[in-house]
């Protein structure tokens, strides 16, 4: 007969000495990401498409192009789309941050980082992800890109964080997720009419640039 009484009692041990691991993880991103002096913007995307595929292309170009404007960009750390991000800011001289999950499969460190975190909790990497960026970019991906994007959806449609420009890239991937939110989610009222503008689509680096480079001299003219 288990003795549920003591299952439980280690399970409280069990749980009382992981916060000392999650605070170290928080104090650890909190004094490295804030050290970073150039403007950070968030990527997201796949682990799965590598260098042959054309989404690969565009992630590098991305962070290539933000680098060369004076951005650092905030990746996954792992490979596919975020590692060409990384490698695009890298090889451009610019910072590239890659904050690390440990994952039984898919996530290995790229070399493309000029800083590296290493984590073991989603939920504390998630907020590494929001606290620092001045904008996010969501590249094609599969359930951990769309579980990014849906919680930046959600925490500027709630006003948890600054209403930072979010824009999703490759029109042609995100399109029918954008008809979605305008034709269904938005017409049955389960958001708000505001709500629906929160993701913005494009093609081009340029696209993107721009309008981060606008809401940051608003933010410093403020």
């Amino acid at each position: 007969m288990v003795n549920e009484r003591g299952v439980i009692d280690r399970l409280h041990h069990t749980d009382a000495w992981r916060l000392f691991r999650i605070l170290a993880e928080f104090v650890d991103g909190f004094e490295l990401l804030s050290g970073i002096e150039v403007p950070l913007v968030s990527v997201f995307g796949s682990a799965r498409f590598g260098p042959d595929h054309p989404s690969y292309a565009l992630g590098e170009e991305l962070g290539r192009e933000l680098a060369k404007a004076g951005f650092g960009v905030v990746t996954g750390g792992g490979p596919g789309i975020m590692e060409a991000v990384n490698k695009g800011a890298y090889e451009a001289g610019g910072v590239s941050v890659g904050l690390n999950i440990e994952l039984p499969h898919e996530q290995r460190p790229n070399r493309y980082q000029t800083h590296s975190l290493q984590f073991r909790y989603f939920f504390v990497r998630k907020v590494m992800f929001v606290r620092y960026a001045v904008g996010f970019v969501v590249l094609p991906g599969g359930f951990g890109t769309l579980d990014e994007l849906t919680e930046v959806l959600v925490l500027l449609q709630t006003g948890k964080v600054h209403p930072f420009p979010l824009f999703a890239m490759d029109r042609g991937y995100w399109r029918g997720l954008e008809a979605w939110i305008h034709d269904t989610l938005a017409e049955r009222r389960a958001v708000g009419p505001q709500d629906s503008g929160l993701l913005r689509l494009a093609d081009r680096p340029e696209e993107v640039i721009e309008v981060f480079q606008k809401e940051l001299e608003e933010r410093r003219r403020a």
